[in-house]
């Protein structure tokens, strides 16, 4: 193996590659299949006939090809056009022969697969308080181009994160369905360079139905930041600087058309949120694999204390159920559940009223019109109407130029 060559018949035509090294031999301590070309065990089947002797047969040509092709899956160019079948087949043979633990061929390996059968691979990822699965694991969770959920409450994101380049990216356009961003840090400088590619360039997040900006420390102001969310239909804004009152449930309705929920959604319940795909046991693979546990100190000690009372899989199921780490008890969470959803009956109305109403007031409800002049009256030094924020929101801002700028 180490000097002979390799030929490929493509189109017809035989020709020699010379810059293939297949994968070699492993030690015999070693139980991963690496070399299909010598006879091993993995090739055979072993039974026991009715009188209780040992007895034998070969594997089929396409399984062994199968072992082959999962152990050399780095040199694959692309699997589009294979059937789903082979495909997930060829996945399992993979992901047992722990190719997605190697952090070299892993990304590539898990690209490989979601180029080709997308959703199947991965539909829905919940990282839920697995901030530090996420940083180890970011190449490879920037390959899942297909999701339609990803929940990211809890992973320490802050306001300049490199996942925001991946979430705003053209190829989670078109599935993204729901994003939590819960528990992050988030403020409204943080908010606004997530939506800047949306606000800016019109790419991105084109079909975000469900958004999760919960336990953030983001004011009102940074609402201005989701009018580029065209078909946003549900919004949770619990636990931020955001305090429920007749002046932000209009604000919100102007600028986003949702209207205050005053039973919480079922649609923000994390019990809701599961891995689903080929890749959910990689995914639980990466977070119980001890040499892929992080450095830092407090994780270090906090992992290992909870090892030696509970157990890894107790305590990785402890994890995956976490509450948010933000709220103290059930009762704070519950009080402070600020749920805004699209109302069903009046959204075919708005539609068709706005492209011919001209002013404010021809857009809001009459039976508020009251209500909001004496807000008006109180309010309007300190916070600016509606109509100018509309305005603002359509073209570039000066802290959107100065955002242009950092770049």
């Amino acid at each position: 193996m180490d000097n002979s060559a390799v030929y490929v018949r493509e189109r017809g035509n035989l020709r020699q590659v010379s810059d293939i090294v297949l994968a070699q031999p492993k030690p015999v301590s070693s139980c991963r299949r690496t070399n299909p070309f010598v006879l091993r065990k993995e090739h055979f089947i072993f039974t026991y006939n009715e009188e209780g002797s040992l007895r034998y047969t070969s594997k089929s040509l396409f399984d062994i090809a199968l072992l082959f092709v999962a152990d050399n899956i780095h040199h694959v160019d692309s699997l589009v056009g294979f059937p789903e079948q082979i495909g997930d087949r060829l996945f399992v043979a993979a992901e047992e022969n722990r190719v997605f633990l190697n952090p070299d061929i892993s990304p590539k390996a898990m690209q490989l697969f979601s180029d080709a059968y997308g959703q199947m691979v991965l539909e829905s990822l919940c990282l839920r308080n697995r901030f530090p699965l996420l940083h180890e694991r970011l190449d490879d969770i920037k390959t899942f181009h297909s999701l339609k959920s990803l929940d990211l409450f809890g992973c320490k994101l802050g306001d300049s994160h490199e996942l925001f380049q991946h979430l705003t990216s053209p190829s989670l356009a078109c599935s993204l369905f729901q994003l939590s961003i819960g528990g992050n840090g988030l403020s409204d400088a943080g908010l606004q360079r997530l939506t800047a590619p949306v606000r800016m360039m019109r790419k991105g997040l084109d079909c975000l139905q469900l958004l999760d900006v919960s336990y953030n420390p983001i004011s009102e102001s940074a609402l201005k930041y989701l009018t580029c969310l065209p078909k946003l239909v549900k919004l949770d804004v619990s636990g931020t600087r955001m305090k429920l009152g007749t002046g932000l449930k209009t604000k919100i309705q102007d600028l986003l058309g949702l209207i205050y929920s005053e039973k919480p959604l079922d649609s923000f319940d994390h019990s809701r949120c599961k891995t689903e795909g080929w890749a959910e046991q990689v995914v639980n693979q990466w977070e119980t694999n001890s040499s892929q546990m992080p450095k830092q100190k407090k994780i270090e000690e906090s992992r290992t204390s909870a090892l030696r009372f509970f157990g890894r899989q107790k305590f990785v199921r402890e994890v995956l159920n976490a509450v948010p780490l933000i709220c103290q008890n059930a009762e704070e969470a519950e009080t402070e559940r600020l749920h805004f959803c699209r109302p069903a009956a009046n959204s075919h109305v708005k539609e068709t009223q706005n492209p011919t109403t001209t002013n404010h007031q021809a857009k809001t409800p009459w039976h508020d019109t009251k209500k909001r002049k004496h807000q008006s009256e109180k309010c309007d030094t300190p916070h600016p109407s509606p109509p100018t924020k509309r305005a603002s929101s359509s073209g570039f801002s000066a802290e959107d130029i100065d955002l242009l700028n950092s770049y």
